[in-house]
């Protein structure tokens, strides 16, 4: 679940998805970017699995439409947020990415952005292409991203082994 708002404030700050817009087969949600772009956040299987649970009511049934992350209570009569971001079943607020941040710090040692950057270090000691790395962690510029690649000493290693003569057979 930290992965899916992870992915969810890479998208402006706010990890308050629209669960009518989620894909569950392909595991995949649309996300509007800061520039108004649609694009795609994936997740897990563990997130995947949670899913189902988060959107479950008291009574047995599930959430329809509405925000998918809501906060703890209802809002107060004088904060009263749009129309859009109360869940109609529940009642409850949409969860902010601030509050989200600080309930995933509070309960479970987590920093999103931290998530965020171990991930792509993650893929890039796996040697996933740059590309690809930017298309998962949403960024444009190629000198963003790298910054999280940081290659380990087996990698550079193994790149040294690329680079040595190679050795004559005859």
């Amino acid at each position: 679940m930290a992965n899916a708002l992870r992915d969810r404030g890479q998208s402006g700050g706010d990890p308050g998805a629209e669960h009518q817009d989620l894909d569950l087969e392909h595991r995949r949600a649309p996300v509007r970017s800061k520039g108004g772009n649609v694009e795609w956040v994936y997740w897990e299987r563990g997130t995947a699995h949670l899913l189902p649970r988060l959107l479950r009511l008291p009574d047995g049934t599930s959430r329809a439409h509405g925000p998918l992350f809501l906060s703890e209570r209802r809002p107060v009569p004088a904060r009263r947020p749009p129309t859009a971001d109360i869940c109609p079943h529940t009642g409850r607020a949409r969860l902010g990415y601030d509050r989200a941040r600080v309930l995933l710090d509070t309960y479970a040692g987590l920093d999103l952005h931290q998530l965020r950057h171990s991930a792509a270090t993650h893929l890039g000691e796996a040697e996933v292409p740059l590309q690809l790395i930017m298309g998962k962690t949403r960024h444009k510029n190629p000198r963003t991203a790298m910054r999280y690649v940081k290659p380990g000493a087996d990698a550079i290693a193994k790149v040294t082994e690329v680079l040595a003569p190679r050795r004559r057979t005859h």
